[in-house]
């Protein structure tokens, strides 16, 4: 079996991947650097082809974007064109012939949040309502005074790790954005420290500066709880099974870890939750798979809502299997997929999806 990774070759993604093919007894990986790729290097000819997330290297960043300059350290810059050089690469990165193990036609699903929602929506797969598009502040205002909605999740449509998304409230002479976005006269920055704001004029500056690249609008639905904090999961999903799964909790509306967030018990969080609602939420998680047959693997961001009768799919992400320390048969994600591969169990998912 030969496998190509196209990746960053310092990330740690590709070093687990890696790892895991060659503790498998596989022959290493071929690691074709993303800034090569994007630079005019030839595509993996032949076998088959992991496209790693081109993320946390700026000068991958600026060659995606086409820019003239690398985003300073944290700004959310040119989201939109990020994404058209991501489908674009990915796409070339199959030309030469490789099998790929994530489709660059599910990637560009994937990673737009609106074409990703409307695809799971049609399948019947339960999320949240969403608003109709919206291009500014003023515009967001109106819709939510129409849908009725009082609390709404705003979200870049091609970002990532809670990158500028905001969860936006609207009471009696009051607003209130709870946001990893730091608002600054040169623009808009990530930051690992939550803010609130409360005035209406920064809030729309920040919807006004991230709208252009696109937005994506949902109801903000409650989440359940564990102890005294709101809890959802992420869901790795390979060849079809749920296969790990962590429970992140938050005092915020954002549960990502990365944002000082906690993991919770999976035990404590399955016993509260019951058999049926699990297996129902599990269900629904290889029903989002199904959604993207030709991916070895996805990650489902999942919530149960308070009281935990239901469930919904927050998000689908393309290269969600980050999830350090958490194995399933004493093995980790990489190595899941590894397995998945070497057993055959992948292409047996592949040939079902296809009969379906």
């Amino acid at each position: 079996m030969r496998l190509s990774v196209i990746g960053n070759p310092a990330n740690r993604r590709v070093a687990g991947f890696v790892g895991a093919a060659v503790a498998a007894g596989l022959p290493r990986p071929r690691v074709l650097p993303w800034r090569e790729l994007l630079s005019g290097a030839p595509a993996p000819t032949g076998g088959l082809l992991r496209i790693d997330s081109p993320g946390e290297d700026a000068q991958v960043d600026r060659l995606l974007r086409g820019g003239d300059r690398p985003a300073r350290h944290g700004e959310i810059l040119g989201l939109a064109a990020a994404y058209a050089g991501l489908v674009t690469a990915a796409t070339r990165a199959v030309s030469g012939g490789a099998d790929p193990l994530n489709h660059p036609g599910d990637i560009a699903v994937l990673c737009d949040k609106r074409r990703c929602h409307a695809l799971l929506s049609a399948a019947g797969i339960p999320v949240p309502a969403a608003l109709p598009p919206v291009r500014s502040y003023p515009q967001l205002r109106e819709a939510m005074s129409a849908a009725g909605w009082h609390r709404v999740f705003v979200k870049p449509a091609h970002g990532s790790s809670a990158s500028g998304v905001l969860a936006f409230a609207v009471g009696p002479g009051r607003v209130l954005a709870t946001t990893s976005v730091e608002l600054t006269p040169d623009g808009l920055f990530n930051s690992l420290r939550l803010r609130r704001y409360t005035t209406e004029p920064q809030i729309a500056a920040i919807v006004d500066r991230l709208a252009p690249d696109g937005l994506h609008v949902e109801r903000w639905l409650p989440k359940a709880r564990l102890g005294d904090r709101v809890a959802d999961l992420r869901v790795v999903v390979i060849a079809g099974r749920p296969t790990h799964v962590v429970v992140r909790t938050s005092r915020s509306p954002l549960t990502n870890l990365h944002l000082g967030n906690a993991r919770g018990d999976l035990a404590a969080f399955r016993a509260h939750t019951g058999p049926a609602a699990w297996t129902a939420a599990m269900e629904t998680c290889e029903r989002v798979a199904a959604c993207f047959p030709r991916s070895l693997h996805v990650g489902v961001d999942l919530m149960f809502l308070a009281g935990r009768a239901r469930h919904a799919v927050a998000e689908v992400n393309a290269f969600g299997d980050l999830i350090p320390g958490v194995r399933h048969d004493g093995r980790d994600t990489w190595a899941e997929q590894i397995h998945a591969l070497v057993s055959g169990r992948w292409q047996r998912h592949r040939e079902a999806a296809c009969v379906r």
